[in-house]
């Protein structure tokens, strides 16, 4: 019985990831504008903790080393959380094949993903601007509308 909860338990874990994606079924309720506010919100803290990391770089002591881990860490989650957006709600349910203009379509949500790859690979604020200019080119796209 151990072992079955223990794997139930280890299944679960390793679903949880699926549960911050939208739905992959037919519902219609997106919002695909806040979706483009939340990325827009994940690149600015990116920007922050590149600010905040370039603040903290040759202090030694151990709080400034640790507080250097904890931003680290927040500019690689949120650049990927942009990541999972793009791919695991943008590409697979909203950008389709019958737009006049998918291949700009596909070229403008691949640059996100390049831009936060980059801004997870680097600590030069440059990357952040452009994970931030990335996803702006994308609001044309998703306008707000009232439900």
């Amino acid at each position: 019985m151990k072992r079955v909860l223990m794997l139930l338990t280890l299944c679960l874990g390793m679903l949880s990831p699926l549960a911050w994606s939208h739905c992959q079924v037919p519902c219609g309720i997106y919002d695909d504008h806040a979706r483009v506010k939340q990325m827009l919100e994940d690149a600015a803290t990116v920007a922050k903790a590149t600010a905040m990391m370039a603040e903290l770089a040759g202090k030694g002591d151990a709080q400034s080393q640790n507080q250097m881990v904890r931003w680290v860490m927040n500019k690689e989650q949120h650049a990927q959380k942009v990541i999972s957006t793009i791919s695991d709600y943008f590409l697979t349910q909203r950008v389709k094949s019958s737009h006049k203009d998918y291949q700009q379509r596909l070229v403008t949500h691949h640059g996100v993903i390049v831009a936060a790859m980059k801004a997870k690979q680097n600590a030069d604020p440059k990357f952040a601007d452009a994970l931030t200019k990335a996803i702006e080119a994308l609001a044309p796209y998703y306008p707000e509308h009232k439900h």
